[in-house]
């Protein structure tokens, strides 16, 4: 009985670390796949907030991890944008505190002058029906950003309708496009700051 048992426990044994072999050797060979996969897909991203023809470096490998209150807590990562060596606009990441349901997290581009040239909600845990509309899938309100320009940290024009903006609420929701726009707007007035802090920023994984 002792021998049998001991027999099972040895075949047991010798699964598991072959099915631990195998595993670790699946996903050795499928971890280029997936890394090249999510660059694919962070560059389609990009590609949304900031046209691909302004700039000529390789936006991904401009990566900066910032810490700055404008941008929400914790560190955040922006991608500065060139064109032949002429810093000319960034892709930031973002993120509005105050949503109906939570924070949510944005990726803003824009240039060095307060121009937004697009903004995409990567992130959010908002009302199905009410502030989901966030989402470009459901709605183009996101799209409005693109192409408007923050005169300073006082301009009125970004605000929702309600507050004597110039930007729609959703009906029954209000919460969730304000925190939107407040983020957009003081992630555009962080990016007019990059140019002078280009020389201290960290890259990222250092």
């Amino acid at each position: 009985m002792l021998k049998t048992m001991q027999k099972h426990g040895l075949i047991l044994a010798l699964f598991a670390a072959g099915s631990t072999g195998l595993t670790a050797a699946i996903n050795q060979l499928t971890k280029g796949t997936i890394d090249e996969q999510a660059a694919q897909q962070q560059k389609q991203l990009f590609d949304q907030v900031l046209p691909a023809e302004w700039y000529d470096n390789d936006l991904q490998k401009s990566c900066y991890q910032v810490t700055a209150p404008e941008l929400g807590k914790g560190a955040h990562r922006l991608y500065i944008a060139r064109k032949g060596d002429q810093p000319v606009a960034a892709v930031i990441e973002a993120t509005a505190p105050d949503g109906y349901s939570g924070a949510i997290q944005l990726l803003v581009g824009a240039d060095f002058k307060g121009t937004i040239t697009g903004t995409r909600v990567t992130e959010h845990h908002e009302t199905p029906g009410l502030g989901d509309k966030i989402e470009l899938r459901l709605s183009d309100w996101i799209t409005h950003f693109t192409g408007k320009t923050i005169h300073s940290e006082n301009d009125s024009h970004w605000a929702v309708k309600k507050d004597g903006g110039d930007f729609d609420q959703f009906t029954g929701a209000t919460i969730t496009p304000r925190a939107v726009v407040n983020a957009v707007k003081r992630a555009g007035l962080y990016a007019q700051t990059l140019p002078a802090q280009l020389p201290e920023l960290t890259a990222c994984g250092e």
